[in-house]
């Protein structure tokens, strides 16, 4: 057969259609499948060889580097073994040259001491084989005296106990112990894992404090290493949405602290691992604490249009309301010159909103917080530039007016900073103000306790408190801000800083006694 069957309306046919292949075509092709399956298989063997080849190198390297580190090692432990060798032989040697020099002056004096001795003992001697009594007399008081001229020469008073021993055993050393460890010397381990102690974990003031323990008492230990990531989840990380671990390098305690954080997620996932000078060991299981705070930022499509919004920060904009109609800009700001005055005049109509920002408008030169209040205990920060001109900062239900003003309405709180014309530090709620009598700190606290009724405000760097309401919040609230003629940036994602909360329990503990606490009609 030397054509192709085309019908293929069956099996059989599909069969015969198959087997109607030439041959030498079908043994090309499988040919050609074999051709294809060696190339791959000798580009694997290539590759795999240049592994092996890459690796035995690689051997070849470290064990060099290893054994270099080893001689390297002796060679310090005999160069200590030798300088401790040679101070201790200089030691013995003065030893030996202090006691021998004590010893030999004795010996002088001991031995002036016999010869003066010895003379007069035969001088004594001669004089007892002398007849005349006169002459014996005289010699007898010549040597009396003699022996009293004699006696009185130290060499007489010397006592007969020697200054020096002869022994030098305190200066032997007993190397059974270093000889032991010399003989148990191994190469060293990789670490163990350590072992987190969550009891002993701390989550206060924007920090985290974790504490480890290894499993065994290691000296060996040199330092740590603790990684950490910020996750949404209790628990182990999750694939999808895991972060990257942050590295704190060569910790030499078993406890460390990380400061300054800010709290954008609700958990932290922590890790450690022990290192030696060899290697670094397994990690430990991970621990995750609990990393809760108050986040949320400014809200454009709540802002006036005078007001530049980004996620944390905002600035006064007198160009912002350029896009307006010109008539209606032009009602709006008869009989005006210069810059808009912050203080409320008539109320102007709504002008035509602009992609969607009519929230507020007029003299209310407000934003929101873009997350609301409907419970708990939360606390951010809030810092004006240095020329901003006037600003408030509090909180507000949700159904403010577009033309409401903070602190002027029975559902806003605030306190409100005014540097233009005449300064003044005020709070305000319901249209009414209490002066306060501190001076303005460059940033300030704002805590938040819905349940409990309370809006305080704080310095934030002395935790001094400027001013405290008391209510009862009939619905959920929102950070509220004003600004005129300069900015403000936002701080969240911190804790209720442990001195407020601190503040707090003994304000509770009092009954709410404090003056400031009912001191502005609610």
């Amino acid at each position: 057969m030397s054509g192709f069957v085309k019908e293929r309306s069956c099996p059989f046919t599909e069969h015969l259609w198959v087997f109607n292949i030439p041959q030498h075509l079908r043994e090309r092709e499988a040919l050609q499948r074999i051709i294809t399956t060696l190339a791959n298989k000798n580009e694997e063997l290539h590759n795999f060889i240049e592994t092996l080849n890459h690796l035995l190198a690689g051997v070849q390297v470290n064990s060099s580097r290893v054994v270099s580190d080893l001689e390297e090692e002796f060679d310090t432990l005999f160069s200590i073994l030798e300088e401790a060798k040679e101070s201790m032989t200089n030691t013995i040697k003065q030893e030996q040259a202090r006691k021998s020099h004590e010893l030999q002056n004795q010996m002088l004096q001991s031995t002036n001491a016999l010869e003066s001795s010895e003379e007069l003992l035969e001088f004594a001697t001669h004089a007892l084989d002398i007849k005349d009594q006169e002459a014996f007399t005289k010699v007898s008081n010549a040597v009396l005296l003699y022996v009293r001229v004699v006696t009185m020469a130290p060499a007489f008073r010397l006592t007969m106990k020697p200054k020096a021993t002869d022994t030098m055993s305190h200066l032997m050393v007993d190397f059974s112990q270093e000889r032991q460890l010399l003989q148990g010397l191994r190469f060293l381990p990789v670490p163990r894992a350590p072992e987190f102690e969550v009891q002993d974990c701390l989550v206060v003031d924007n920090a985290v404090t974790v504490v480890w323990r290894m499993p065994a008492e290691d000296s060996k230990i040199d330092h740590h290493i603790l990684e950490y990531r910020k996750a949404n989840h209790e628990g182990l990380p999750r694939v999808q949405d895991e972060r990257c671990w942050e590295i704190v390098d060569n910790i030499k305690t078993t406890e460390y602290t990380l400061t300054g954080l800010k709290f954008d997620s609700k958990f932290m996932n922590f890790r450690v691992r022990a290192c030696n000078k060899a290697a670094a060991g397994d990690y430990s299981d991970p621990v995750t604490l609990e990393t809760k705070a108050f986040n949320f930022g400014f809200d454009p499509s709540s802002s006036h249009l005078n007001l530049k919004v980004e996620e944390n920060s905002v600035e006064w904009d007198p160009q912002g309301s350029k896009g307006l109609d010109s008539k209606v800009k032009g009602k709006e700001n008869k009989g005006r010159s210069g810059t808009p005055s912050p203080k409320r005049g008539s109320t102007p109509r709504s002008p035509a909103p602009r992609g969607g920002r009519d929230r507020f408008t007029g003299e209310s030169y407000t934003v929101l917080g873009d997350t609301s209040i409907d419970s708990g205990q939360h606390y951010w920060e809030v810092e004006a530039l240095k020329d901003c001109k006037s600003y408030s900062m509090g909180v507000a239900y949700r159904n403010m007016g577009k033309f409401d003003q903070l602190g002027k309405t029975n559902s806003t709180w605030c306190i409100h900073v005014n540097n233009w014309l005449q300064s003044s530090f005020a709070a305000k709620h319901n249209n009414k103000a209490k002066s306060l009598e501190v001076a303005v700190p460059e940033r300030i606290g704002v805590y938040c306790d819905l349940d409990g009724g309370l809006l305080s405000f704080y310095n934030a760097d002395s935790k001094q408190l400027l001013h405290m309401f008391k209510t009862k919040f009939s619905q959920p609230v929102v950070p509220a801000f004003m600004v005129w003629c300069g900015g403000l940036s936002l701080m969240t994602g911190l804790q209720v800083p442990s001195a407020i909360r601190s503040f707090q329990k003994a304000e509770n503990g009092l009954g709410g006694s404090n003056s400031s606490l009912n001191n502005m009609p609610q």
